[in-house]
């Protein structure tokens, strides 16, 4: 049975994230990538999750523009809820240095956040049910495998360059 964050982020990809993201991410260069570099490295060296980062292209509704940027997926494994692991990462996230973006239009009822460092936005979305079926996400699945005391938990941090947001209406 899927609990409530499983089945709010289930909706989230299938009408937020399907949406965001480009049909062809090759587009994004190399360089875009530099944008999850600081959000590779925490979720690995700070969070001990494993990771993998991919240059993307977003349909950001944030700025009404199509950014390339690139996105982190994650995977970790946890004692705790996945209430209570949420809450921990993005304590985590903030002591790390990074700060929530002006307007930052994003889902924090469903655990899907956006920060700012060093010139990068990251919206990072916690989740606790593999659904992306991207090979990004079946490589850091096999590296962090539950046991009967862990459950698997993920994040996708989707990172572009640091901008203001549109004006709304």
């Amino acid at each position: 049975m899927l609990d409530r964050s499983s089945l709010v982020l289930a909706a989230l990809c299938a009408t937020t994230l399907a949406g965001c993201v480009a049909s062809n991410p090759d587009e994004a260069g190399a360089q875009e990538e530099l944008h999850c570099r600081e959000a590779h490295r925490f979720l690995v060296e700070d969070v001990g999750m494993a990771a993998v980062t991919d240059p993307d292209v977003f349909d950001d509704w944030r700025t009404d523009q199509q950014v390339p940027g690139c996105r982190v997926t994650a995977a970790g494994l946890t004692p705790n809820t996945p209430a209570t692991e949420s809450g921990l990462f993005f304590e985590k996230v903030r002591a790390a240095g990074w700060t929530r973006t002006p307007d930052p239009q994003d889902a924090p009822k469903e655990s899907s956040l956006r920060f700012r460092k060093d010139g990068s936005d990251c919206l990072f979305n916690f989740y606790v049910v593999g659904m992306l079926g991207t090979e990004a996400e079946a490589i850091v699945s096999e590296e962090r495998v539950p046991t009967p005391q862990l459950d698997r938990y993920y994040v996708l941090a989707m990172c572009m360059p640091e901008m203001e947001s549109a004006p709304r209406g």
